[in-house]
């Protein structure tokens, strides 16, 4: 598994990807409100949670809520640890 600052920049440059460039890694790593309000579009959110899910090897279940975990880079970062 990565170390925790390799992979908040990683996630970080995934959301710049998936976002083409709306919101930059580095605006993505210094948020302070969920990057919805940054201008992550649902659009953006679906290429991450794929990107995401293929890098990772994990599987978002959206069924139980966990949609809100697409707004925070720490809340991604303990899903993929297996913190959450």
């Amino acid at each position: 598994m990565r170390e925790a600052p390799a992979l908040r920049e990683r996630l970080a440059a995934l959301v710049a990807w998936a976002s083409d460039g709306t919101v930059t890694a580095a605006e993505a790593l210094a948020a302070t409100v969920p990057l919805s309000a940054l201008g992550v579009t649902s659009l953006a959110q679906m290429r991450l949670i794929d990107a995401v899910e293929r890098e990772f090897g994990i599987e978002f279940d959206f069924s139980d809520g966990e949609v809100d975990v697409l707004n925070d880079l720490g809340a991604l970062e303990r899903r993929i640890t297996g913190a959450v």
